[in-house]
Formats: C-alpha cells, structure tokens, sequence
C-alpha cells in the first residue's frame, strides 16, 4: 500500500479551506489521519506491507503541518497583541515635537526659524536659502562644510523680511565640484495616532499622517 500523498496530508489538515473554519478542521484531521493510515494497514499487501519507517514518516507529516498552523496562529496573535501595545504607547507621543522629511521653516516662540537637512555624505560647501510663499530667495545661510548625516538650522529673519508666513528652504550641498545629495528636514508636532495597514501612524500637525517610521527624532 502506497504511504500518503501530500495532497492528502493537505486535505486531512485542511490547507484549502478558509480561516474562517480552519480551526474546525484541525480538530477532526488527525482523526482522520489515523483512520486512514488504519484503512491502509487493513488493506496492505501481506506480501508488501507497510514498514514502520513509513507510518513514522506519515506521523511526522501530520505533526509538522499541525505544528506549523499553531504557529502561524500564534504569530497572528502576537503581531495584534503588539500593534495594539504600540498604539497605547503611541498616545503617550500626542504634543511631542517630531522630526520629518519636509522644507517648511517653522517660526519658534522666540521669533527665529528652524529646520535642518541630512546629508548622505561630507560636504565642503553647504548652503541654504530661505524663500517666500511666492517662491523667491529672501535669504541665504553659509553653512560652510558638514559632515554626512544630520544637521539642525536657526535662521534669524533680516528686517527686509516682514512676513514669516508660508516660508520654505532649499539645501544645496556640493564636495569640489560634485553635488551632495541632501534631504531637507522640518519640526512638526503629533497631534493624534492611528494604527493602518501595518503599523502605525502619527496625524501632524503641518504634515498631515505619516508612517511611525518616517519620524526622524522626537523632541
């Protein structure tokens, strides 16, 4: 008599059947199982029967596929268990400060602008210029060289400057004669989270949702 076939051993734990009555048909499919591998040994050839490395193979299937559905299923629980752990922790975040991708210049209490940029690599000439809501130059800052990384601004606005609305800025970032690439970073402020799709997300206050992930530092 043949051993068991993997579509078997598939149908006994049922593998094509939905989530929704999975856990009915793990119940009843080593019942099954055992049955059949039964009926086998009934009906096996006395002259070939089946040896005992083949019933403990069949058993070891059975077991590996049960074993491995319990542990998807424990992952799965893990995994909501931990998002939901996130989102308490997440609330703790709400009016905290944040760093994130962006080129707004962010006026403080005491009047000065804030931003800065990350570079992917040193750079001897470093310059940011600050522009109006209409898009042109109002200002420019001599960063002089920085290293590759992070790095934080505090722009003072000249007295040709009268309105701080809508400002933005622009980092352009050179080593000899080849450009820098350069990401420009703004402050924000968390003022709700929510959990989609597969993590987190924090609702700010200038940027509107973003991924958990794309935060760059907490204040």
């Amino acid at each position: 008599m043949a051993a068991l076939t993997a579509t078997q051993l598939n149908n006994l734990n049922g593998t094509t059947s939905t989530s929704a009555t999975s856990t009915k048909s793990d119940a009843g499919s080593e019942d099954r199982f055992l049955k059949l591998l039964v009926t086998q040994m009934q009906n096996q050839d006395p002259l070939n029967p089946m040896d005992n490395a083949q019933i403990t193979s069949q058993m070891a299937q059975i077991n590996t596929v049960n074993g491995i559905e319990k542990l998807n299923t424990t992952v799965a629980s893990l995994s909501g268990q931990f998002l939901q752990m996130q989102t308490l922790q997440g609330a703790s975040l709400v009016g905290r400060g944040v760093l994130v991708e962006g080129k707004q210049v962010v006026m403080n209490d005491s009047g000065k602008g804030v931003g800065g940029f990350e570079l992917d690599g040193a750079a001897d000439s470093v310059k940011v210029e600050v522009l109006n809501a209409a898009g042109h130059v109002v200002d420019t800052m001599d960063m002089g060289a920085e290293t590759s990384g992070r790095h934080g601004f505090t722009w003072t606005p000249p007295s040709t400057v009268t309105d701080t609305t809508g400002l933005t800025f622009r980092v352009t970032a050179t080593s000899g004669a080849a450009a820098v690439t350069s990401r420009p970073l703004m402050a924000d402020t968390v003022v709700a989270v929510s959990t989609g799709g597969d993590g987190l997300n924090l609702s700010l206050l200038r940027s509107g949702d973003v991924a958990y992930s794309a935060i760059k530092a907490f204040d």
